[in-house]
Parts: structure tokens; C-alpha cells; sequence
């Protein structure tokens, strides 16, 4: 052999959750508490709860807003986490007045604006959407 070393790339990390009632919103957030705490290195605390909130907003937004089913996909990358959420409605979401008084929500699409680095909503014809929603690791 010349001294040419070969070796494998490492496979990007990735974790898929499908879910259809409330309760598959606390099976993503424990699918995104493993996710996060299973990376070497590990994101920042702050950064991973971060990331746990956009996941959990995204997963209940889609629940209610999306046609009630959704399909979550965690990825990482060198410098980012990346959660996409597929659901079956070809609406976009859109921003709301925050309901400060009667409990009807209005803070998630806010919130996920707030905490991502990137954001991008892709449309997939007959079938719905997915959000892209990515954060600085």
C-alpha cells in the first residue's frame, strides 16, 4: 500500500417519530431528550431544551393544524440540529395574535420563529408539508 488511509464517514445521526394523538407529542419529546442527550458532543443544555420546545410545538401544531397526523425526523449535523415535521395539510402556518387571556394558544409559531436558526416550509404535493426547522448545536 502507498500510505493512503480509507476510512468510513460517520452517518448522520437520525431519529424518526410518527404520531397521530396527544400522546405522540410526549413520545417526540422523549425521542428528542434521547436524541440530544445520545450526541457527542453533547449541545448545550439551554440549546437542547431549546430544541425540545420547537420539536413539542411543531409536533402539536401539526396535531391540530395539520390534519392530525405528523411524522417527526431529527438530524444533526456538525454546527446544527435539524427536526422536520411532515403533516398532512398544504396550509402554511401562520402567526397569530397570542391569546393572553382565554387559553387558546397563539405562541407556538412565535416561539418556534424566536428559538430557530433557519426555517423553511416545504410543500409536498398531495400529501401536505414538512417544516424544516433548524438550530445552531
Amino acid at each position: 500500500m502507498n500510505g493512503t488511509k480509507i476510512s468510513s464517514a460517520p452517518q448522520p445521526v437520525t431519529t424518526v417519530v410518527r404520531g397521530e394523538s396527544p400522546d405522540s407529542v410526549h413520545r417526540a419529546r422523549e425521542a428528542t431528550r434521547a436524541f440530544t442527550e445520545n450526541l457527542t458532543p453533547a449541545p448545550d443544555p439551554e440549546r437542547a431544551d431549546a430544541f425540545l420546545l420547537v420539536v413539542s410545538e411543531l409536533a402539536t401544531n401539526a396535531l391540530r393544524h395539520g390534519g392530525g397526523r405528523y411524522t417527526l425526523r431529527l438530524s444533526v449535523g456538525p454546527d446544527t440540529l435539524t427536526a422536520a415535521v411532515s403533516d398532512l395539510s398544504s396550509a402554511a402556518p401562520r402567526e397569530r395574535t397570542p391569546d393572553l387571556h382565554g387559553g387558546s394558544g397563539g405562541f407556538g409559531w412565535h416561539m418556534i420563529r424566536h428559538l430557530t436558526s433557519h426555517l423553511a416550509i416545504t410543500p409536498v404535493p398531495g400529501t401536505g408539508k414538512t417544516i424544516h426547522a433548524q438550530l445552531s448545536r
